[in-house]
């Protein structure tokens, strides 16, 4: 960590160029004898990467950032307030702790926090960052998060854990195991410290592939942000061994849309040929698989098994998007084309034969419009275009 960066002169030269384009700026090199002009721009990119992601990091003066992978890596703002609402108590042990943003909104409710990183560079500039942020309750602690509670006599009343897939797995679904830290075969150890565990895991991870590599699973959040997955939360309860409970949540600039059901319930969607208007699920509900579920809480119908597209002739509060149905038609090229004058719609395909991009270079038809065409194959196994209006 280069203090010379929290000088005012060059805190005033970052703010003053956060705008400006980097890669010219690098070429102009330095004005700073003890920062070089890489420093100042691996700041400034780090920096705009917070403006909208941790804006309480971004308001702030003399945030010193790391590089910007692990502000990549890093919770947003909205999905770490999101979490301090599921935990409590005296004490909370963040065995993974990165650039602090989790234990920080944690700090706001728990007494205290410990705050475990094996990054030396990263943990000296976390605890400089606390400072700035007058955060008075959580103790930096540089090492091995595992190592810390194997040493520790302490019991904290929750252990939170963000594990990061290791480099050398392989494909897009990797199991717990093949992450760091090693959560399945430290599970053990972890109930020995609390009665409360909070895993934060990337949206890829397959939850049932989870399940079974976890035990004592109370519940599972599926957090999304403007119908984008951010990030599955698994809450683990120490000789917990019911029913668990899975919470969508899906953050909107105009709502928070939610649906909860339980893992193990019976429900059975009902399939009916398109009415009135249409229902898109949010992104968390899919990842979810809140497939039946959500067909038999709101009474609406299914178009398919696998089309996971929903349809009433009632408009209600649904956790997605809404459509009126304006034609219903089998997919033909010249038929379709006579509906869209404007020659530009927003395509979605689901459970349907052909890409958008196919379908795109097929008709001609641009992105863009009021108009809302939805590719579909509904349960008499029928390929159909749905016209539809934003409801």
């Amino acid at each position: 960590m280069n203090h010379h960066i929290l000088t005012k002169e060059v805190q005033d030269f970052i703010n003053v160029h956060l705008k400006s384009d980097v890669t010219k700026l690098i070429l102009k090199g330095s004005p700073f004898e003890n920062v070089s002009i890489q420093e100042i721009a691996e700041q400034i990119v780090a920096k705009n990467s917070c403006e909208k992601k941790l804006p309480i990091w971004f308001n702030a003066e003399n945030i010193y950032y790391p590089n910007k992978l692990n502000i990549e890596q890093t919770s947003s703002e909205i999905t770490a307030n999101y979490k301090f609402d599921l935990v409590s108590g005296e004490t909370l042990i963040d065995i993974t702790g990165g650039f602090g943003v989790d234990a920080y909104f944690f700090s706001q409710k728990v007494t205290n926090i410990t705050h475990c990183e094996i990054n030396e560079k990263l943990s000296i500039i976390v605890s400089h960052n606390f400072k700035q942020l007058n955060v008075k309750n959580i103790t930096a602690y540089l090492g091995d998060g595992i190592e810390f509670l194997e040493k520790s006599k302490e019991k904290f009343d929750w252990i939170y854990a963000d594990p990061s897939r290791r480099n050398d797995a392989k494909g897009k679904v990797f199991l717990l195991e093949d992450c760091l830290p090693n959560i399945p075969k430290n599970l053990d150890l972890l109930f020995q410290k609390t009665n409360h565990i909070l895993l934060k895991v990337s949206p890829i991870l397959d939850v049932t592939s989870a399940i079974n590599e976890l035990n004592n699973v109370k519940e599972i959040h599926v957090v999304a942000v403007e119908n984008e997955v951010k990030e599955l939360l698994f809450l683990l309860d120490k000789n917990y061994t019911q029913n668990i409970d899975i919470k969508t949540i899906n953050f909107n600039k105009e709502e928070i849309q939610t649906f909860d059901f339980s893992l193990n319930e019976e429900a059975s969607a009902t399939y009916s040929e398109p009415k009135k208007y249409l229902f898109e699920p949010n992104a968390a509900i899919l990842k979810a698989g809140a497939f039946q579920q959500i067909s038999a809480h709101l009474k609406i119908d299914k178009l398919h098994q696998h089309s996971h597209l929903y349809t009433s002739d009632n408009l209600i509060d649904f956790p997605g998007r809404r459509f009126e149905i304006k034609q219903c038609i089998s997919y033909d090229k010249k038929q379709l084309l006579k509906f869209i004058p404007t020659k530009k719609a927003n395509i979605t395909t689901r459970n349907f034969p052909e890409t958008v991009a196919q379908i795109r270079t097929k008709t001609g038809l641009k992105d863009g419009g009021n108009q809302y065409l939805f590719f579909t194959t509904d349960f008499n196994n029928r390929h159909l275009v749905l016209i539809c209006e934003k409801a």
